[in-house]
């Protein structure tokens, strides 16, 4: 059941967080022209509509397809996606959940049912109308069917959380959410469900609390000073970097192991969420848009006017009783900080089992090249999103790169699914070491456990330098 569970969120997440950007873009300019926004501009306030009713929709519909079936299938899952659009009176971001997938897999299993029976001259023109007529074809199906469905869907699923709201039970959301985020159900929980939710939402009313129950980071800031105080041997030196990473980087898996080593913490977690979502279910908080990553930064940048006191408030007091908790607990039911690397250990698997990797799986798809400063242009970092780990690792590295003389090689960081062909050496988590082969089988694989202090930057560029 994990297994399915993380599968789905899985894929609403990947839909979803390549187009954080344009989310972002859309919540600035509401925060900023918007009658009741920072800077009111009653003509620059006319982009919001159609950005949130056209463009984020299709952007989604457009991944979806292509996650599928490449380009051709972004297109079909854009022109299915505009059929759900038209055929609903709300934002259709479920609705292009649905269309774009559908899309991209009617679109592939055309071109494997012709594969190698077009004429010689004739390809271009197969594909091209193919395209057009199927997704011709599916944007109708789209209106009159899969629209109304997925605003009958989208106001079913609002309508609950609003009960929830309105009987002042959204906090008890935490129970769930919290244990599911150590599982590495996180993406998919924020950008799979709350992003959808809080941006109708925050067209409405101009904030949502959606965007900080799963982000606010607050309560893993307080369970790793925790750890600085009464953690034992590695867990205590290494909880600071970490709560500094957690809370101003916004890169919250760093504190998983910290919980895993622990279990019981996890009540300290809920405790912490619990208290931050009544907070700001009671002084009204919430963001304008999603903030991604969690960090501190993003939830001021995405705060409205005249909520910063709620939203801050909301941090500060789930941190806080996430702190006085951990701390109980670290008392009653701590163990020693042997378990770290086990916990680690397990965290990994967890996470690659979130990806759909299977432990062990780290056979490459083709042999990797000799390296040396000579040969190597291009190093990318990758990791499954391409802006969390992956971004940390890549300045790590080419601040290594630049100390040793080697700064004219290119540090860059990317999805695993879109390593460049031009990649000369490509560093990933060992567990994404197989897919980052298959995206590109003759760059070097650098396989590693630790963004932030892996042995093998070090033995990379003794390489590098020969």
């Amino acid at each position: 059941m994990k297994q399915a569970v993380q599968r789905v969120g899985r894929s609403l997440s990947a839909m979803v967080m390549p187009n954080l950007g344009a989310f972002i873009a859309w919540g600035l300019i509401t925060a900023l022209f918007i009658p009741t926004g920072w800077i009111p501009n009653e003509k620059l306030g006319n982009m919001v509509g159609p950005m949130l009713s056209y463009l984020l929709p299709l952007l989604i519909g457009y991944t979806a397809g292509k996650m599928v079936h490449g380009v051709r299938g972004g297109v079909v899952g854009s022109i299915a996606t505009i059929g759900v659009i038209m055929g609903a009176s709300i934002p259709m971001f479920l609705g292009a959940m649905a269309a774009g997938p559908l899309g991209g897999w009617c679109i592939k299993k055309f071109d494997e049912a012709v594969d190698g029976k077009i004429p010689a001259g004739f390809e271009m023109l197969v594909n091209n109308f193919s395209a057009g007529i199927i997704g011709g074809i599916l944007s109708i199906i789209c209106y009159l069917g899969i629209g109304p469905l997925a605003e009958a869907a989208t106001n079913g699923l609002g309508a609950g959380v609003g009960w929830l709201v309105d009987h002042k039970m959204l906090p008890f959301a935490s129970i769930l959410v919290e244990p599911a985020k150590v599982l590495f159900l996180n993406n998919a929980i924020n950008h799979g469900v709350f992003t959808p939710l809080g941006t109708q939402q925050s067209l409405d009313v101009g904030r949502s609390i959606y965007f900080m129950i799963e982000s606010n980071p607050g309560p893993g800031l307080g369970l790793l000073l925790a750890y600085c105080l009464l953690g034992k041997g590695s867990a205590k030196s290494s909880a600071p970097g970490a709560a500094i990473i957690h809370f101003l980087g916004g890169i919250h898996e760093i504190y998983f192991p910290y919980v895993l080593m622990n279990p019981i913490l996890i009540l300290a977690m809920m405790g912490g969420g619990f208290c931050g979502v009544l907070t700001l279910s009671l002084l009204g908080g919430g963001l304008i848009g999603p903030a991604s990553p969690g960090s501190i930064f993003a939830e001021l940048m995405m705060t409205p006017r005249g909520a910063y006191l709620a939203n801050c408030a909301g941090i500060v007091i789930g941190g806080a009783v996430s702190f006085v908790l951990s701390m109980l607990l670290l008392k009653i039911a701590g163990k020693d900080d042997a378990d770290l690397e086990a916990s680690q250990a397990s965290t990994r698997a967890m996470k690659a089992e979130s990806k759909g990797i299977s432990v062990g799986e780290t056979s490459l798809a083709g042999a990797s090249k000799p390296i040396s400063a000579a040969n190597v242009k291009k190093i990318v970092f990758a990791c499954d999103a391409g802006m969390g780990s992956s971004a940390m690792g890549a300045t790590k590295l080419r601040k290594k790169l630049q100390v040793a003389g080697l700064g004219e090689i290119t540090v860059i960081h990317s999805p695993v699914s879109e390593v460049p062909p031009d990649a000369d050496v490509i560093i990933c988590h060992k567990e994404l070491k197989e897919r980052a082969a298959n995206a590109n089988s003759s760059a070097h694989i650098v396989a590693i456990t630790d963004f932030l202090a892996a042995p093998e930057y070090d033995t990379l560029i003794k390489e590098l330098k020969g």
